[in-house]
């Protein structure tokens, strides 16, 4: 197995300023190699992040997530496995589909997204970044929890932190500091609401979660702000980042973009087919709890693996020209994008499929649907070509749009 590949290093500018380059060359000629910086092997073909994904047979672990997460979450779901974790999802994944989230949030969505358009739409410019996809999410999941709206710009504060501290392959001490500050100022916002909300139960998520019992289970004040710590990161950074990929991806495709506008059916379609050719997060580390066969390499128990998810989902093994952003392709399955059974990967697989994968399309839809309606001619400022920023999570920076105000 080569440990020095031939391939711009994950942690170099060249690659952060554009990583599909690097992540055909690792596919061709490194598809499993040893990364000393990050002291991780790293896995760039989607039949092995799949394999590692899928886990059939019990060879990783999210053990991982002890260093990688926990000093800024607390413990989190993500570490658990077996019945603790069975438990603990089932907990909290009524939330997040079925009767719950088309009753009791959808209409949260609804608003949250009209009022910041409103705030815009007679203005006839926008940044999409900064005025809708920054705070659309993070809004939603405030208002979910029964949470103070104006406290959002904390809120951002945290999330963008929390990201940050994930995405420090590099160890920087700055970084790494300001994540453990957002861990204790987070749980002193949180805990005491916690207490509060569990006396007086609302119809909110966070009462759900206060009140929630399974087989004599219940949640702790600390396993629920670790909860509410990781889907404000999570659902904030990479619903964020997927709302702002759509529209950049579509807005460069005027063609597609005027299909989407036309045929609102297609809005899933455009949506899963962001997730797989310019996903939010674009590496997911895992840990080996055996010793395992892989890509043509042996990688030893206890090891990190780091699963490039921006590179498997743009392996020509698996999708015909997967550079081509195509909201029509036949090779990607829409009907089951949003579920466990997903065929891009960019919400991981297996027993770790992200819990909040519907609440993210459900907050996609309303909001594409919001703003093709709010800004029928809408298009790019002049001149602008909207460029990612970002190696762990991968987004457009900013998204400057034009169109004719709202009379």
């Amino acid at each position: 197995m080569s440990s020095a590949p031939q391939v711009p290093d994950i942690l170099s500018p060249e690659f952060a300023a554009d990583p599909y380059p690097a992540y055909r060359a690792m596919r061709e000629s490194a598809p499993v190699f040893w990364h000393e910086p990050t002291r991780s092997y790293v896995v760039s073909r989607y039949e092995d992040v799949e394999y590692v994904f899928k886990d059939r047979n019990g060879e990783f672990t999210t053990d991982n997530y002890d260093w990688q997460i926990e000093p800024v979450h607390g413990k989190t779901i993500l570490q658990l496995s077996g019945r603790e974790h069975a438990v603990r999802r089932a907990l909290v994944a009524p939330a997040f589909r079925g009767a719950d989230l088309q009753e009791k949030f959808l209409p949260v969505i609804e608003r949250n997204s009209r009022e910041l358009i409103d705030a815009f739409r007679h203005t006839g410019s926008a940044d999409l970044v900064a005025d809708y996809a920054t705070r659309f999410p993070v809004n939603v999941i405030a208002d979910m929890l029964g949470l103070d709206k104006t406290d959002h710009p904390r809120f951002h504060h945290w999330y963008t932190t929390v990201i940050a501290f994930l995405g420090n392959l590099s160890g920087d001490p700055e970084v790494a500091a300001a994540g453990d500050r957002t861990r204790v100022e987070f749980a002193e916002y949180m805990l005491p609401i916690i207490r509060e909300r569990r006396d007086h139960l609302g119809d909110d998520l966070l009462s759900t979660l206060c009140a929630a019992e399974i087989d004599g289970v219940r949640m702790s004040d600390e396993d629920i702000k670790a909860f509410c710590s990781l889907l404000l990161a999570a659902g904030g950074e990479t619903t964020d980042k997927a709302i702002a990929g759509i529209f950049a991806n579509l807005l460069t495709h005027p063609e597609q973009l005027a299909a989407v506008r036309a045929d609102r059916s297609l809005i899933p379609r455009a949506f899963a087919e962001t997730l797989r050719h310019t996903p939010p997060v674009h590496m997911i580390m895992r840990q080996s709890a055996t010793d395992v066969e892989l890509g043509g390499g042996a990688i030893p128990a206890g090891s990190t693996v780091t699963c490039l998810i921006g590179s498997a989902n743009r392996d020509p093994e698996r999708y015909r020209e997967p550079d081509r952003f195509d909201v029509f392709r036949d090779d990607l399955t829409t009907t089951t994008a949003f579920s466990a059974a997903a065929d891009h990967l960019a919400f991981a697989l297996g027993r770790h499929f992200c819990v909040g994968a519907l609440l993210a399309k459900a907050e996609v839809e309303i909001g594409v649907n919001q703003l093709l309606d709010a800004m029928p001619d809408l298009r790019l400022a002049d001149g602008f070509v909207p460029a990612e920023q970002g190696v762990f999570t991968r987004g457009p920076a900013a998204l400057p749009v034009r169109f004719t105000p709202a009379g």
